[in-house]
């Protein structure tokens, strides 16, 4: 799982906003995989998400301090479709969507500007890029250090997961 991780951190500072949001949108697929070989894909990504993201886009609002979910495993899965399949950030015609419809992906602002992140406006959040993969590299590396010693799991990254190889 480094050297996905890693790609994406490499990504993030070269600016290449687009391949390091794919990339992390696949990472929850990834992890869930190796952990739950047997399950289906929307629901170990889901329970994935939930688990090792998901607290970070769950806040209290309001006055009464009450519970909101910004992000969901679902909506992130549906993300993750949209994205994949057709190179789009708006989710109303996802199936395993909850809340959401559309995403604002936007860029970071400029050093000193603050942040422009986990906001939600009717059904739309807003995310900003480098901090949302940020979020997911965290998610990752928590899970990894979850899952050290487990030797299917860690068997798993070893033998299953692409590699590109030299042929020089």
């Amino acid at each position: 799982m480094d050297r996905f991780v890693d790609v994406v951190s490499k990504s993030l500072k070269e600016k290449n906003w687009l391949s390091a949001l794919s990339l992390s949108l696949l990472l929850p697929d990834i992890c869930g995989r190796l952990e739950k070989s047997n399950a289906k894909s929307t629901e170990r990504y889901i329970e994935w998400f939930d688990r090792w993201v998901g607290p970070r886009y769950t806040h209290e609002i309001g006055p009464s301090h009450q519970r909101h979910v910004f992000l969901s495993g679902a909506d992130c899965y549906s993300l993750r479709c949209a994205l994949s399949h057709e190179g789009r950030d708006n989710i109303e015609d996802q199936r395993a969507r909850k809340a959401l419809k559309d995403f604002m992906i936007v860029e970071p602002p400029p050093v000193g500007a603050g942040m422009i992140h986990c906001n939600q406006i009717d059904d739309t959040l807003q995310l900003q890029v480098d901090i949302f993969c940020t979020d997911i590299i965290a998610g990752v590396r928590n899970w990894m250090a979850s899952v050290e010693g487990k030797a299917a799991i860690n068997a798993g990254q070893q033998s299953s997961l692409i590699s590109i190889k030299s042929i020089r």
